[in-house]
């Protein structure tokens, strides 16, 4: 059996003429915050300041042990160098690495001296340096961003987003080890899952690839579900089916159970002997792709085991731009959290990083399906050497590694890249040149259909199936909505009902503790030099304020009104995506699918985020929870009249009965009655509002309001700003419920519209369990707060200076 040495001390980063201590997995970043040599980046307007680390070129030194002599090879093995990597052992040149997104393997065997240590140097050239030789070979190319991202396989963000730092990083940042073995090794195992539709029966093939240091007939031998095969072979590749008649299957969450199984693939000599093992978790599930023509264009559904599903999605960017932080428990907390908010499909987007294992084994457990980008985003990629040969390797690479968890299932070329060609002055740009198409509709769904063909592969996103439509047409495939926070306003959602929507969003500030630990000192305003330093997008204030327009009064400027303006930019981006969400869940299945972009930040940074760079939550992520239930109601407008709807994606049947009143803005109920809408199980049904019930058109004092049990939702005539809301009136009182658990009851006296209680304004660490809530007059609800005392005698008034609620204009 083959045995590891952890390679994850004793580093040195040189720096100047000093070795500092350096950690591995880690990078020159993080390194250099942690010897006190550069402020945290994150804070104030440093990120400008450490700019230097990135164009500078870094070594890093350690010492391996003696030859191991009992085995007949050592290989030196990283997960994953970022990037451009020269190594050297006992001084003598190893190899020269480009890609941050694979590994690399080394026999060293003759190069480790037998009776006393060996030097190990590895010496990181500046990204920088490598993109910029690269685009000097290949010629110029378009992209979205001021950065040479797409000249080197690296990850695009580190450059620079916009919602993200420039950092660009450099170092070891996943394992490194010595790997001692003899006779032969698994090169790769690819694990194929199959489930006979009918017959129930799942088979798990495995294809296997040995490394060996001679000849010789080998044994596989795989075993899971209390089932075995194996066979002999004496060549460098075999394959072996194991039959499962009686497994129980894998399901994405509220769909059924996560049922995983233990896989297993030995290799053997002739003796017997174990000589290296593969060990991973597999679920039995099948997953196709409708993308069939119809009355409405070219649909986008999945399906997992035959039942179509509604994506229920967000788009996922590295949790840290500094990945080597990214904990397996951190992993845990954001999916957790992504899968307590009703998400049930979560995209690796393209321009970050194919996640640890930590992340996949975690989706499979929750029952998260994935979509996985390839990684290419927002620019013309050249598709000549030397990134060619290094694309295919990558690619092959991950799916190979990716391909045993059942929670993946979809394969994508780009992020708007084939749109970009389209749409963005690209083509005329480029004069003929390559920029990737070869990439997404030649290369990549080969190798797809070559190593993973039991899953779908889509060219990109957006894009409609063929150059027979425009890349973004709602009608057809994949689309991304952005023209609306860009540049209208998110009413225009109502206006389509696309296939699926694989990206759209609505910014807002972070929790305001965020922005105290993020700029320290500074006087907080929109427009102040820290809030505008993070505030990455193009013209984002601007866009904010213009959002902010269509439906309340801005506050004027001063920060007098800075906590005025925060709660109405987090409350509008909470409503933009309550108005995208309602619309298209009520058009199922005509669309399939909404993946909202962002559910987390790599910073603290206004950004679309639902959950921000401290990893505290937005009033969005509460709103996600009721977007994403089961269960929806909404008031969609139908044939031009305002309807009640009900949208069921549970299993059983939901029999609404909707209590209907219509009310007067002072709290008077006008008119009552209870309309039923009958669902079936995962679908949609509409109940017509009686005459009765209708608040007259353009009225600035009259409303509609729907239950059904906890479920409630509200329709007004006109926007906010046009309605005669009271000055908001309530109550508040407080019970200790335990250590640091205190119970905010609130008490409207008027109608209180969106309610918000922020609880990180009454300690860093408090966390609500409820965001945005609509109350009638003598309603009340109980916040529960976590994380604060209650503060003795102050608590009340401290509670009254966290809640806000919409007031009149």
């Amino acid at each position: 059996m083959k045995d590891v040495t952890p390679l994850t001390e004793g580093w040195t980063l040189r720096h100047e003429q000093a070795d500092l201590p350096a950690t591995v997995p880690g990078c020159v970043h993080t390194d250099l915050l942690h010897a006190g040599l550069i402020e945290d980046p994150f804070l104030s307007r440093n990120e400008t300041e450490v700019a230097w680390v990135g164009r500078t070129d870094w070594r890093y030194d350690t010492v391996l042990g003696a030859r191991d002599t009992a085995h007949e090879r050592t290989d030196l093995v990283f997960d994953g160098l970022d990037t451009v990597a020269t190594i050297s052992v006992g001084g003598e040149h190893v190899a020269k690495t480009r890609n941050m997104h694979r590994s690399y393997r080394f026999d060293i065997t003759d190069r480790l001296d037998p009776a006393a240590p060996t030097p190990l140097r590895v010496e990181f050239t500046s990204a920088y340096t490598e993109a910029e030789a690269v685009r000097a070979l290949v010629g110029e190319r378009p992209n979205s961003y001021p950065e040479p991202f797409q000249y080197i396989r690296k990850m695009a963000c580190s450059f620079g987003w916009d919602w993200g730092p420039t950092l660009v990083t450099a170092g070891m940042w996943k394992p490194v080890r010595l790997e001692h073995w003899s006779t032969a090794r698994l090169a790769t195992v690819r694990p194929l899952v199959t489930v006979d539709g009918t017959t129930g029966r799942a088979e798990l093939r495995v294809d296997v690839e040995r490394t060996a240091t001679g000849g010789g007939v080998l044994t596989a031998r795989a075993r899971v579900g209390g089932h075995t095969a194996s066979a002999d072979f004496d060549g460098a590749h075999t394959a072996l089916t194991v039959e499962v008649p009686d497994a129980a299957l894998w399901w994405p969450r509220g769909y059924g159970e996560q049922s995983l199984y233990k896989a297993e693939l030995e290799l053997l000599d002739a003796n017997g002997t174990v000589l290296d093992r593969w060990r991973r978790r597999i679920g039995f599930r099948t997953v196709t792709l409708d993308t069939g023509t119809d009355a409405h264009g070219t649909a986008f559904t999945l399906a997992v085991g035959g039942e179509p599903v509604f994506a229920r999605g967000v788009n996922w960017i590295p949790d840290d731009v500094f990945p080597s932080r990214i904990t397996p428990d951190r992993y845990r907390t954001r999916l957790t959290q992504a899968a307590e908010a009703g998400v049930n499909l979560v995209r690796v987007w393209g321009g970050g990083i194919y996640e640890s294992d930590d992340f996949y084994d975690i989706c499979d457990e929750l029952g998260l399906l994935v979509w996985q980008d390839f990684l290419f985003a927002c620019a013309a990629y050249p598709e000549e050497q030397p990134l060619r040969s290094e694309i295919e390797a990558e690619a092959r690479e991950n799916v190979t590694r990716l391909m045993p968890h059942a929670s993946l299932v979809l394969w994508n070329g780009n992020n708007e890249n084939l749109w970009g060609f389209r749409d963005w002055d690209w083509e005329p740009a480029l004069g003929g040149d390559s920029w990737g198409e070869g990439y997404y509709l030649g290369l990549l769904p080969r190798v797809v259909a070559e190593t993973d063909p039991t899953r779908p592969y889509w060219a990109g996103s957006p894009w409609s199936g063929s150059w027979d439509h425009h890349p973004n047409d709602p009608a057809h495939g994949t689309a991304h909505s952005w023209d609306v926070w860009n540049r209208t306003d998110y009413t225009d959602y109502l206006h389509e009902v696309p296939r699926f929507v694989a990206e759209f969003g609505w910014q807002a500030p972070p929790a305001h503790a965020t922005l105290r630990r993020a700029l320290p000192g500074e006087e907080l305003l929109p427009t102040s030099p820290g809030m505008l330093h993070h505030q990455k997008a193009h013209d984002g204030n601007g866009k904010l304020e213009r959002g902010l327009a269509h439906h309340f009064a801005v506050p004027a400027p001063g920060p007098e009104n800075f906590d005025r303006w925060h709660y109405l930019t987090q409350l509008n981006q909470a409503r933009a995506i309550a108005t995208g969400i309602e619309h298209w869940r009520a058009h199922w299945p005509v669309c399939a699918g909404t993946v909202l972009w962002q559910l987390n930040d790599c910073w603290p940074v206004t950004s679309w985020a639902a959950i921000d760079g401290d990893e505290r939550i937005k009033p969005l992520y509460h709103a996600l929870k009721r977007l994403y239930a089961d269960r929806l109601l909404t008031v969609q407008n139908r044939e031009g009249r305002p309807a009640v709807v009900a949208d069921n994606q549970s299993p059983a049947p939901w029999d609404a009965e909707v209590r209907l009143r219509r009310m007067a803005a002072d709290g008077r109920t006008l008119a009552e009655t209870t309309v039923t809408a009958r669902a079936g199980a995962r679908s949609v049904a509409v109940a017509t509002v009686p005459d009765h019930l209708l608040p007259d058109a353009g009225s600035a004092k009259e409303f509609l309001v729907a239950d059904a049990g906890d479920l409630r939702a509200v329709h007004f005539p006109v926007r906010d700003r046009e309605f005669a809301f009271p000055e908001p009136r309530y109550d508040v009182d407080l019970v200790n419920s335990g250590a640091d658990v205190v119970d905010v009851v609130v008490t409207a006296r008027t109608l209180l519209r969106d309610l918000l209680l922020q609880a990180d304004r009454l300690a860093p660490t408090a966390v609500a369990d409820r965001g945005l809530l609509t109350l009638l007059p003598g309603e009340s609800v109980t916040i529960r707060v976590r994380g604060w005392d209650g503060a003795g005698a102050g608590g009340p008034a401290a509670v009254r200076a966290a809640l806000f609620a919409v007031e009149p204009a």
